[in-house]
Order: C-alpha cells, then sequence, then structure tokens
C-alpha cells in the first residue's frame, strides 16, 4: 500500500541517508518561516484575502479577533512564539548532526586512521567542522612518507 505524502520510507520504496523524523522538522521549520512570513505581511497593512485567512488560522482556537486593538502585540507574541520554535528545532538538528558526526569519525579512527585523516581533508559540505588549513596540514604531517629521521629523532619532534 503506497502513502499518498511523498515522504520517503519503507511504503514508498525509496530510502534516504536524511531521517524520517528530521526531514519532518525541516518542514515544519519551511512552514513556520511562511507563516511568520505572512503575519509580517498582515502587520505591514497587507490585507489581501490569502493573507487575512492565514492571519485568522494562525489564531484559530484562541479568542483572538483581527479587529481587536492590540491586534500588532498579539502578532508580535505570535511571530517571536514561532521564531522561538525555528530555533529550537533548529537545535534539534545540529545537536543531531554532530552527535552522529562524532560517532561515525569515532567509528571510523578505531577501525581507519587514514581514512579519517582524508576524509577531514576534503572539503565539509555544511561548512561545520574543523578549519579546512588544520586538518589538511594534520592528514600530510601524519601520513608523510618522506619523513628521514636521525638518531636524535625518536618520534617526530627534534631533540635539541
Amino acid at each position: 500500500m503506497k502513502r499518498s505524502r511523498g515522504t520517503a520510507g519503507p511504503a514508498t520504496g525509496r530510502s534516504s541517508a536524511i531521517p524520517t523524523w528530521r526531514r519532518r522538522i525541516e518542514e515544519r521549520i519551511a512552514k513556520a518561516r511562511a507563516l511568520i512570513g505572512r503575519l509580517i505581511c498582515f502587520t505591514l497593512g497587507n490585507n489581501r484575502p490569502r493573507i487575512v485567512r492565514t492571519v485568522r488560522m494562525a489564531f484559530a482556537g484562541t479568542n483572538v479577533s483581527l479587529s481587536q486593538p492590540d491586534i500588532t502585540q498579539k502578532l508580535t507574541e505570535r511571530i517571536d512564539d514561532l521564531k522561538q520554535r525555528i530555533a529550537a528545532w533548529r537545535k534539534w538538528i545540529r545537536r543531531y548532526t554532530e552527535r552522529s558526526t562524532r560517532f561515525n569519525q569515532n567509528r571510523l579512527f578505531q577501525s581507519d586512521q587514514k581514512r579519517l585523516y582524508e576524509s577531514l581533508e576534503r572539503p565539509m559540505v555544511s561548512g561545520t567542522g574543523p578549519a579546512p588549513n588544520q586538518a589538511d596540514t594534520l592528514g600530510r604531517k601524519l601520513w608523510r612518507v618522506d619523513n628521514a629521521h636521525g638518531p636524535r629523532h625518536y618520534y617526530t619532534g627534534r631533540r635539541s
């Protein structure tokens, strides 16, 4: 049985490296950003039907009507609430990403250190991680073949 939604999962036969919960949270973030944009448009005086309908939906289930004198304060509070939720969701994703990266790097370090340092030399996709020069220098120092150690060089450091 196929799902009607276009999410990846066992029912659709598609697989992805991105976990389903993360994709759902990213969808929530996108919807919240769109809602923030429409709420801001309404505060700036845009009274088009689509914007007004979205604002009404944002306050559905509350006793807030759009004709109240303090509607701008209510809109500001709602926008701030949405921004805080987005920040919390992004923090969840960031923590998971950091933990997952750390776990994978630890596992790779235990199994194949050379591959770990080679992977650190490649540019990062998301821009996080060590500075490019730092990882590059570290890998080259560790795996350089042309080391010439004299009798007073026990490891890689120079002794005086």
